[in-house]
């Protein structure tokens, strides 16, 4: 009898939290986030290739210094990986090989350097940092909780949509209708929809967005 191996859900470039006793695990989460911000700065700031391949470097080390688990963040750095080689090539073509490089090495390096932050950072605590940090914008009428809400929706519903499309892709093959585009694209759109529906329905039973 043969068995079926679950398959795990793709938690997104950003990953989900792991808990951990690491240095970086313990770090508060207002540093955490603005050592993210300067990080973030930095590789935008400076320029050239091999600034963008240390500043790769830096990210990495963090994620090991973390230990996040590499098989998980490759599974979920695909989609960026596969976006990162699309613009290295045609800014390679465009501007030659030292833009390219640094294009592509910053994108990455973004993408891995929050997913440290995630991953080492309860969903809970984030919010709570997230809603403290959005406080000056009471000032001029946006809620605090609102933004903090908002961005936790923002990181749950990207791998969620991608969860949907490969189900209703494995649903379609299961008929025959892996080609067919209305037999992928229309049930995608109707339980998209449904779940921003049901979503949307679950903030105003809350009171919020209102």
């Amino acid at each position: 009898m043969s068995r079926v191996r679950a398959r795990s859900p793709w938690t997104g470039p950003l990953g989900l939290y792991r808990p951990g006793t690491t240095a970086v695990h313990r770090a508060p989460v207002a540093a955490k986030l603005t050592a993210l911000t300067l990080f973030g700065l930095a590789v935008v700031l400076l320029r050239g290739p091999g600034s963008s391949l240390v500043l790769l470097g830096v990210a990495v080390a963090a994620a090991v210094a973390a230990r996040v688990p590499a098989r998980a963040t490759l599974r979920g750095l695909a989609p960026v990986l596969v976006t990162a080689a699309g613009l290295v090539a045609y800014q390679w073509w465009q501007r030659g090989p030292a833009v390219a490089i640094e294009v592509g090495a910053d994108l990455v390096t973004l993408v891995v350097a929050a997913g440290v932050v995630t991953a080492t950072t309860p969903a809970d605590r984030m919010l709570d940092a997230l809603e403290r940090a959005a406080r000056p914008l009471a000032r001029v009428g946006l809620r605090p909780e609102i933004f903090a809400l908002s961005v936790a929706l923002m990181l749950r519903t990207i791998p969620a949509l991608v969860e949907t499309g490969l189900e209703v892709r494995d649903a379609a093959r299961a008929r025959g209708l892996e080609r067919n585009p209305r037999a992928l694209l229309v049930p995608a759109a109707v339980r998209t929809v449904a779940r921003a529906r049901a979503t949307g329905e679950g903030l105003a039973a809350r009171g919020l967005g209102e």
